[in-house]
């Protein structure tokens, strides 16, 4: 059994628990199924401006709100559904960040729609093979890449909100479209890193 407090991990996994039961079971993990696609899409552009940590904490709220992720009824949300959720305390009760859900949830079936999966859709900007980095640091990890960029500017174009290159990235990393984890984090060796 490995003793968890002396594994090196990367220095935003901080110390507590939640955040280091994700780095540590699903951040970099490769995803391929659309609903948990469409949630870490969906929770990437609600952090726009917050911390990881704050949205991991409202996570089951955001489940319960947005129909356990099921982009088909989060597509019917009307606005009434709308003002009920901008008086939930669990979500962040931003106006713009619950509609862009409501309305990526569209988009979302359309690529499904066209591509058979919206992971299909995604994997394709890394050939469907996880980009492996070398990082000596977290702080060597760029903020958005040519790939992220590339990914923004499809998403917008096919009408998704809060999909900006930096979302784009993170989402990337999360669903393991990149690991990059640093080569001294236990978890860059597990990710398929040296």
């Amino acid at each position: 059994m490995v003793d968890q407090a002396i594994l090196s991990r990367c220095g935003w996994a901080g110390s507590d628990p939640l955040y280091l039961a994700y780095h540590d079971t699903e951040w970099g993990v490769p995803v391929h199924a659309d609903r948990r696609l469409f949630e870490f899409l969906t929770l990437e552009g609600a952090q726009a401006g917050l911390s990881w940590l704050t949205i991991l904490r409202k996570r089951e709220s955001y489940r319960a709100a947005f129909a356990d992720f099921d982009p088909e009824a989060v597509a019917r949300f009307d606005a009434a559904r709308v003002a009920e959720l901008l008086t939930n305390p669990g979500i962040v009760r931003n106006r713009l960040k619950v509609e862009s859900t409501i309305s990526n949830a569209r988009a979302f079936l359309a690529v499904q729609a066209e591509f058979g999966s919206f992971g299909a859709y995604q994997w394709r900007f890394v050939d469907g093979i996880p980009l492996q980095n070398s990082w000596s640091s977290i702080r060597a990890v760029p903020a958005t890449t040519p790939v992220s960029d590339a990914f923004s500017r499809d998403l917008k174009q096919r009408g998704f909100r809060f999909v900006g290159s930096t979302i784009c990235y993170a989402h990337m990393q999360a669903v393991g479209m990149v690991n990059d984890h640093p080569v001294d984090c236990f978890r860059w060796r597990e990710l398929g890193g040296g």
